[in-house]
């Protein structure tokens, strides 16, 4: 099968983009930091004719071109920020900043979408308002609420809005697609337990938080597995515990710090209120004393029928039936959620490529982006900007 015109057309100006992208990586910067990767973002869509505004979201920014004199306006998003992991690829373009690496792609969210951008200016034609969004803060930070605190759907008014994620293991040249809930709500506790301390051969003179501590580890998958309906989805984690600081000392406090995830929004009512009520009640048996800090974080990001359909219908043409597939629901967060809770819009997944090249599991220090991928995401977002901005 020959390679649809739109590719091979993107397929000249990517060497550019493929440039661009390492540039960014190897300068990571992390939530709310992204000056360099803005300016860099800025400067490129002000030489192609976009008028950009700079500052949503601190740094974050809007470039809009307008062709024709139709009312359709479409939105599509990319983010910018980087992982405070210290890469060890190896690669020549690798990070120069120390702790901080392009771990999960958004160099390459980025890069594609700048490459779209290039084209849909230079290029074509079509009939209507493009607003490219290019987000900072995407890695728990909450950069797309910060970007519509700040006015982005005001200033920008969009009928639809799509964003998408590389995916390793997924191969190039392929997109994934899910209907419904595609990602899960994300909430977080941090409970604080507290004894009191006394030496490790005398526990009786202490109240020791640790076993309290245990217990809830423990306790905590048995609320899933026996208060969630089986064919609905839970996931608590607890990522961290610390306490003590010495092999003989029986510890006064002891600091849990616990993510819980969802696709339903009724399960996540249920499963924090019956998480604090379970650490209290743990707490109390111990006789510790409990503060919980818990606090809802990004909503379930549900995919609307018809965007979700519309997506696969372009991807479809572009790439062919046999490249364009069904996904399940994943239990990890994405803060897109937000823009599609102002706008309808869809999530999807572009294949980051198989085993080494472009398989390594993002938010690890050996994680690449696949530049392969890159005209395959831009040919996709411009396909799909000609779609919806047609007569």
């Amino acid at each position: 099968m020959s390679k649809p015109d739109i590719i091979q057309q993107i397929e000249k100006i990517a060497p550019e983009m493929v440039a661009i992208r390492r540039q960014i990586h190897a300068y990571p910067e992390l939530a709310y930091e992204e000056e360099r990767t803005s300016d860099l973002v800025a400067e490129c869509l002000q030489r192609w004719g976009y008028s950009v505004e700079r500052g949503l979201g601190i740094t974050g920014l809007v470039g809009q071109l307008r062709k024709g004199n139709g009312s359709k306006r479409l939105g599509i998003r990319a983010d910018m920020d980087a992982l405070p992991i210290q890469e060890r690829t190896g690669l020549p373009y690798a990070s120069t900043v120390p702790g901080k690496m392009h771990a999960c792609g958004h160099d390459g969210h980025t890069s594609m979408l700048l490459c779209a951008a290039r084209y849909l200016a230079e290029s074509v034609d079509f009939n209507g308002t493009l607003n490219l969004i290019f987000q900072p803060a995407e890695e728990n930070q909450g950069g797309a609420l910060r970007m519509i605190e700040d006015g982005l759907f005001e200033k920008y008014p969009c009928d639809r809005i799509f964003a998408l994620h590389n995916t390793p293991g997924l191969p190039v040249g392929q997109m994934a697609f899910s209907a419904g809930p595609a990602m899960a709500a994300f909430d977080t506790a941090v409970v604080t337990l507290t004894g009191k301390s006394a030496h490790g051969a005398m526990p009786h003179f202490g109240i020791d938080p640790m076993q309290c501590a245990a217990s809830i580890i423990l306790g905590l998958q048995t609320l899933v597995s026996r208060e969630v309906d089986a064919l609905k989805s839970a996931v608590i984690t607890v990522g961290a515990l610390n306490s003590g600081t010495v092999f003989n000392t029986i510890p006064e406090t002891a600091v849990l710090k616990i993510g819980i995830r969802t696709l339903d929004p009724a399960v996540r009512e249920s499963v924090g209120s019956r998480l604090q009520e379970f650490i209290q009640m743990q707490a109390k048996s111990y006789r510790l004393g409990c503060e919980i800090e818990y606090r809802q974080c990004y909503p379930v990001l549900v995919n609307d029928p018809e965007q979700i359909a519309l997506a696969r219908q372009v991807a479809v043409s572009l790439l062919g039936a046999e490249n364009v597939h069904e996904r399940n629901p994943m239990m990890g967060s994405e803060d897109f959620a937000y823009m599609m809770q102002h706008v309808p819009g869809a999530y999807l997944r572009l294949g980051n490529g198989l085993g080494d090249n472009g398989g390594c599991v993002a938010h690890t220090p050996n994680y690449q982006f696949n530049d392969e991928a890159l005209p395959i995401g831009a040919a996709f977002w411009s396909s799909l900007a000609l779609t919806v901005l047609s007569d």
